[in-house]
C-alpha cells in the first residue's frame, strides 16, 4: 500500500510540474507585412525581428507580403494556425481592424499589432511614443535651418512625432516656422513629393519625412537641391552624410524579441503597451558632420535627461 501511495503522489508531481509543457512556448511565429519585407524600412525591420526572433528562440517562423485586406489576412491567419503558429505580428496599425474578430475565432493565437487600441485578452498593441523622438528632431531641424523654415511631411494626422517636431523646432529657435503636410499614406511617393516641392518653393531648408515607404524619395530630393532631411525609422545616413542631420530610429527588430521574450515568459500584457528612448527601442542615429559637436553633445544630454526623467527640455 506505501508503495502505491508513492507512486501515485510521483505521478502527481510529475503531471503537475516538469511533465507539463510551457503555456507560452515560442514555437511558431508568423509575421503579416502590409507591402513588402524588402522596403529597407519599415517591412525590412519587422522581417530582421522575426528572423531575430527565429535565431534566439529556434521557433519557426512564417511571413506573409501584401496583407492589405481583410480577406488576405483572414486567409493568412487560418493557414498560419494550421501549421500550429501561437503568435502573430501584423505590422502596422491596420490590422486594429483587420484581427477585430479574428481573436475570438483564434484563442490560442496571441495577435500583435502596432499604433493602435488593442481589445482582447489575446490582443496587444505596440506604440512608439514618438513625441520625444521628433522633438529631438525638430530641436536639429530649428539648429540647422538657415531660412528659418522647416516642414514634416507625415503620413497621418494622429503620429505624436508631429507635435513632438514642432515643439523641439520651436524650442531651439523661436524663430522657425514649421510648414505641416499630411500624405495620408506611409507610401504615396508621389504626393509626398509633391508636398516636398511645394515646401521647398516657400523656403523651407529642413524636411521630416515621417512615413516609412516615401521618405527615402524625400531624402533624395533634398540631397538634389542640395539641402537638409532628418532621417525616419532607420538610420538613413548612408543616403548622404551631409543631407542627412540624423534620424529618429525606432529598432522595430528589438520590439520583436522584447515581446518575444515577455510572451515566452507568460508576461506580455494584452492591451495597448508604450515603449521609448528608456526601453532602447527609439534613439537618434548618426549625426551629419554639418552638426556642429558642441550641439550633438548638448542634444545627447538632452536626451540621457529625457531618459532619466520623462522630461523634454521645454518641461523642466
Amino acid at each position: 500500500m506505501l508503495k502505491k501511495s508513492i507512486l501515485f503522489a510521483m505521478c502527481l508531481f510529475f503531471l503537475a510540474g516538469c511533465g507539463q509543457p510551457r503555456q507560452n512556448e515560442l514555437e511558431k511565429v508568423g509575421l503579416l507585412v502590409p507591402d513588402t519585407i524588402s522596403d529597407q524600412v519599415w517591412g525590412t525591420k519587422g522581417y530582421k525581428g522575426l528572423l531575430k526572433i527565429q535565431s534566439q528562440y529556434g521557433a519557426e517562423v512564417f511571413y506573409k507580403e501584401g496583407m492589405n485586406n481583410e480577406d488576405a489576412v483572414r486567409e493568412a491567419v487560418n493557414e498560419m494556425s494550421g501549421k500550429g503558429v501561437n503568435l502573430i505580428f501584423g505590422h502596422g496599425s491596420e490590422y486594429e481592424a483587420y484581427f477585430e474578430g479574428l481573436n475570438e475565432e483564434y484563442e490560442d493565437i496571441r495577435f500583435v499589432f502596432f499604433n493602435g487600441d488593442a481589445d482582447g485578452e489575446n490582443v496587444t498593441s505596440l506604440n512608439f511614443n514618438a513625441n520625444a523622438m521628433g522633438f529631438f528632431g525638430g530641436m536639429i531641424a530649428g539648429e540647422m535651418t538657415s531660412s528659418n523654415k522647416v516642414g514634416i511631411l507625415a503620413a497621418y494626422e494622429w503620429q505624436p512625432e508631429i507635435d513632438g517636431f514642432y515643439e523641439g523646432a520651436f524650442y531651439q529657435n523661436p524663430d522657425v516656422e514649421v510648414k505641416i503636410q499630411y500624405v495620408e499614406s506611409w507610401d504615396d511617393v508621389r504626393t509626398a513629393l509633391n508636398y516636398t516641392d511645394e515646401m521647398l518653393a516657400e523656403g523651407v531648408d529642413v524636411v521630416y519625412p515621417a512615413g516609412d515607404g516615401y521618405n527615402v524619395p524625400v531624402i533624395e530630393r533634398m540631397k538634389e537641391k542640395g539641402l537638409y532631411a532628418i532621417g525616419y525609422v532607420s538610420d538613413q545616413s548612408d543616403l548622404g552624410e551631409t543631407t542627412v542631420l540624423t534620424s529618429t530610429i525606432q529598432h522595430v527588430d528589438r520590439l520583436y524579441e522584447l515581446v518575444a521574450e515577455r510572451y515566452q515568459a507568460g508576461e506580455l500584457a494584452s492591451g495597448n503597451l508604450y515603449f521609448d528612448f528608456q526601453d532602447n527601442v527609439i534613439e537618434m542615429g548618426t549625426y551629419s558632420p554639418k552638426v556642429d559637436k558642441d550641439f550633438q553633445e548638448k542634444l545627447e544630454q538632452h536626451i540621457e535627461t529625457y531618459r532619466q526623467t520623462d522630461k523634454l527640455p521645454n518641461q523642466l
